[in-house]
């Protein structure tokens, strides 16, 4: 990325009680059931390319963001099945409104203390204009969502 002000780098981590590999496992090759651990953020995502947790494939996620319904189609760009991790682009979608490019990268690592996993969210941008604010509230609905997702993975 250049070092223009119009690209930037946000990250955050959070904690979850479901293992490193049980959330990866749902992210990955189970997305569309996503919707099922936070149905108040996420409505659906769908395969429009390739296969569930392959690179290369293409899925479209339904969204709310700031009471709003939104969609994002991504491409699963890289996967790292022992680092456990998932990287995306970003194609097509409400987010291109504002951005000229946007990846987003997710990695779980278990936990120091042996219970749950520390996910990781990495987001690197390229806003279209300086009048764009950064995705700050993309990257908190991005932990809420996996928060919401190790809760659901955890329950008996």
């Amino acid at each position: 990325m250049s070092s223009s002000s119009l690209t930037g780098k946000l990250e955050a981590s959070f904690d979850i009680n479901a293992s490193a590999e049980m959330f990866h496992d749902m992210l990955l090759n189970r997305p569309h059931h996503v919707s099922n651990a936070c149905a108040d953020k996420v409505q659906a995502c769908d395969l429009h390319e390739g296969d569930w947790g392959n690179e290369g494939s293409i899925i479209c996620w339904s969204y709310f963001l700031e009471g709003k319904a939104k969609i994002a189609k991504d491409l699963i760009e890289s996967v790292d099945p022992k680092n456990k991790s998932i990287t995306y682009r970003v194609l097509e979608g409400d987010l291109m409104e504002e951005y000229k490019s946007f990846v987003a990268k997710i990695q779980a690592t278990p936990s120091a203390n042996g219970e749950g996993c520390v996910g990781h969210w990495v987001i690197e941008y390229e806003k279209l204009n300086e009048d764009v604010a950064p995705p700050e509230t993309m990257l908190e609905l991005l932990v809420g969502i996996c928060k919401d997702m190790g809760t659901h993975l955890t329950q008996p």
